[in-house]
């Protein structure tokens, strides 16, 4: 495979959606059905969540395992072309989420990651971690 020139490469970027991504709907398409409602990337919230319920004051972010770096994940590659500019991405990923997630916290908000490998391995297993923890009270949920 031979390298991308920079328009290629623009044009694939830009392709790639923040929202409304594949495990995205499927995760909502699995919940809806469970009977669960929600709020969709509430920018009013830290993160803008993937999804928002508000009737149990907690979140759902379903975090892509390449741009947010899901540690052991076979979907977390590290290009090799300007890998200085990737790994300061990652990293100002990484941090951003982690802001995000305090913040949410110190609001009183409770916060579940759903990985994308987690949907795409079964989507029923994680829509049934969700939708067991939403009532609960645990402070957070990592879906892997």
């Amino acid at each position: 495979m031979g390298l991308l020139t920079t328009p290629e490469r623009s044009r694939m970027m830009s392709g790639i959606r923040g929202k409304n991504t594949r495990p995205e709907l499927d995760l909502r398409r699995e919940l809806f059905a469970a009977g669960l409602r929600y709020r969709l990337h509430r920018r009013d919230l830290p993160g803008s969540p993937d999804l928002v319920f508000p009737k149990f004051r907690a979140v759902v972010f379903v975090h892509g395992c390449f741009w947010h770096r899901h540690e052991g994940c076979v979907y977390t590659t590290n290009p090799k072309a300007n890998s200085d500019f990737w790994q300061r991405k990652f990293a100002g990923n990484v941090l951003r989420d982690a802001r995000d997630v305090t913040l949410l916290k110190e609001s009183g908000w409770r916060v579940a990651i759903v990985w994308e490998c987690a949907v795409k391995r079964s989507v029923s297993a994680a829509g049934r971690a969700v939708v067991e923890w939403l009532p609960g009270s645990s402070p957070d949920l990592n879906v892997t």
